[in-house]
């Protein structure tokens, strides 16, 4: 059967709702997308008309929407795409795009995220962890970095040349 498959950049309009149905978990939210537009003729950008998308996500993809997505955030959305109608309670009728999502992620390229991976099974999360090695030793992946813009004089990161040297001694042995 072909399905119609979308991929929607936008922002999430309220926090994901995730409730149960039947031992399935189910995150639901709303999320708005805007088309920008340059006019090359002044310079300007302008906003086109938002687009609303109702989006829910299944099972574990459900949980982590829950656990990880905000108001406000800007999100890449990529799912089953179906519409619907009815009429509403003023005898409108009223059409809705909805988004069954396979993958949901933060838009990289509007602000910075970092990941947190799910156990692989309960036997996996309860099995004590290997000792750690030096080399496997946690990273900053955002150790120095500065957001564009930033001010190039506010603390500098520490170099090996900023670093005193002790002082060097002198022994003398008795005779």
């Amino acid at each position: 059967m072909n399905e119609a498959t979308i991929t929607l950049r936008g922002n999430v309009g309220a926090d994901p709702v995730v409730r149960s149905v039947g031992d399935v978990s189910v995150a639901n939210f709303r999320m708005a997308c805007t088309p920008r537009k340059l006019n090359r003729a002044t310079g300007e950008w302008s906003d086109g008309v938002t687009q609303w998308f109702s989006v829910s996500a299944w099972r574990q993809l459900g949980e982590n929407v829950g656990r990880s997505l905000r108001k406000g955030d800007a999100v890449v959305v990529h799912g089953r795409l179906t519409a619907r109608s009815y009429v509403n309670k003023d005898g409108l009728e009223v059409n809705t795009f909805e988004v069954e999502a396979n993958v949901v992620g933060h838009d990289l390229n509007r602000g910075l995220s970092s990941l947190s991976r799910n156990p692989r099974s309960l036997a996996a999360a309860a099995a004590p962890a290997p000792e750690p090695r030096d080399e496997d030793a946690p990273r900053d992946p955002l150790s120095g970095w500065r957001a564009p813009g930033a001010d190039p004089w506010d603390q500098e990161p520490t170099t090996s040349d900023d670093v005193e040297a002790p002082a060097e001694t002198e022994t003398t042995v008795a005779a």
